[in-house]
């Protein structure tokens, strides 16, 4: 049935709920271009004022999940479940590096679509790019068979999933209505669903470096995905987790890479990262059935972990993909080196009270790790490794941070805003949190 976008548009405007076949159409036509920019503008500004409610919300994901391909794994007669996790962004946050390959190790399969660098946020995709010939955009034949071999495998969105998302975030991107809980519902979930997932479990961000503005938000967002997404037949959690404080001890491109390689060859597991990235883990692999419980889950991850197996999975994935066979062994050969790597001290020796998080990503941006414009160019080489925790102390031989930088100049830039960004005192006061909340889908909505 052909509609007229305007009456669609004036009737959210107007605070009417819109039925499915109107909210198919205008999202169809968002798809095929029928609908024009200043429809797509006026009609996101119309919900972001009035709202969707669950209904809506659930055919807006569905109708941008079927504007694409949708994904099938059946012909593959795979022997585990489809299980992916979203992210809402964050500053340190490799988790995607390491939680592919250990959910694979676990018995799972893994399509993992991700994305680049937004703001201070740091990009999956830019990360597996510091690999040398790593393909972030193979063909659908090389992605489903890394999938069926390898158990994971950690791509770029295609032109072919959910592009009516594309063009409707690129409109709301200008418009100034990105904010909506409802479209970012949408937005997100309409590319997650189109890889054909049997469950997902998201990691929204808390606190002054997540994209969300309060506590409160986090959680709106949080249980607006686990409904909905649940609801359009996808078993949905998702976890609070803190972003007052970087989570990895490394923010960059490279170096992040190079502490997954650390953390999966057992050497090196930041106590803060591991609590999220197991965590998150044990979400899914309990919503599939493949653990009996979450102590269950922790217990064979870690297994995963000093076995070497889930080592074993991401370099096979990283091999599959386009990049060397060897990427453990020789991980110094392959991953670019800053010009200027050196370490920056505080002035007084204390304890970290507290931490700019944003600021730090904004800092690795600055560096070259990160775009201001979609055309940049990233110096995969650059950022920081080395940060402290919340908590823990800093003196003449333990450093406020490791810079990795370009250039002289840029490393005394760098030095100055890490001074900045890190705050040392005689005390930490307040619990140090990494996870805030557990949220499940609403049985009643």
């Amino acid at each position: 049935m052909n509609y007229l976008p305007q009456e669609i548009i004036r009737k959210k405007r107007d605070g009417h709920s819109l039925t499915r076949d109107e909210i198919n159409f205008f999202a169809g036509g968002i798809g095929d271009n029928s609908i024009t920019e200043g429809q797509i503008a006026a009609f996101a500004m119309a919900v972001f004022f009035q709202g969707l409610t669950m209904d809506e919300r659930i055919a807006l994901t569905l109708a941008m999940r079927d504007s694409g391909e949708v994904l099938s794994w059946d012909a593959l007669h795979l022997n585990g479940p489809i299980m992916d996790k979203h992210s809402t962004g964050g500053v340190g946050d490799l988790v995607s590096l390491i939680l592919g390959p250990l959910l694979a190790a676990c018995g799972g399969y893994v399509p993992m679509i991700s994305g680049r660098g937004l703001g201070h946020t740091g990009g999956t995709l830019d990360k597996l790019e510091s690999i040398p010939n790593y393909n972030p955009f193979p063909d659908n034949e090389l992605f489903r068979s890394t999938v069926r071999d390898v158990g994971v495998a950690i791509i770029g969105q295609t032109g072919n999933l959910a592009p009516a998302d594309k063009r409707f975030y690129a409109t709301r991107d200008v418009t100034g209505t990105v904010e909506s809980i409802d479209l970012i519902t949408a937005s997100i979930l309409s590319k997650k669903l189109a890889a054909g997932l049997d469950a997902l479990v998201m990691d929204v961000k808390v606190g002054q470096g997540a994209f969300m503005p309060s506590y409160e938000a986090s959680k709106e967002l949080a249980q607006s995905i686990a409904d909905v997404a649940t609801r359009a037949g996808t078993p949905t959690t998702a976890l609070l987790t803190d972003m007052n404080q970087c989570l990895a001890s490394s923010a960059g491109n490279a170096v992040e890479v190079r502490e997954t390689l650390c953390f999966l060859k057992n050497e090196n597991r930041n106590p803060r990262l591991e609590t999220v990235v197991f965590s998150l883990c044990a979400e899914v692999l309990e919503t599939c059935g493949l653990v009996a419980s979450k102590e269950d889950a922790f217990t064979r991850l870690d297994e995963r972990i000093t076995s070497g197996r889930a080592a074993e999975i991401f370099g096979k994935m990283t091999s599959a993909l386009g990049g060397p066979s060897d990427i453990f062994e020789r991980s110094t050969s392959y991953l670019p080196e800053a010009a200027v790597v050196r370490s920056v001290y505080a002035d007084t020796s204390g304890v970290v009270t507290g931490m700019d998080t944003r600021g730090i990503g904004m800092l690795v941006v600055a560096m070259g790790g990160g775009r201001t414009k979609a055309t940049d160019t990233i110096d995969h080489s650059v950022g920081l490794d080395q940060l402290p925790s919340i908590g823990s102390r800093v003196d003449k031989d333990i450093p406020l941070a490791r810079i990795h930088a370009a250039s002289e100049v840029d490393f005394e830039m760098a030095k100055v805003a890490i001074r900045k960004a890190i705050q040392v005192g005689d005390t930490q006061d307040g619990e140090v949190v990494e996870i805030y909340d557990h949220v499940s889908p609403q049985k009643e909505i």
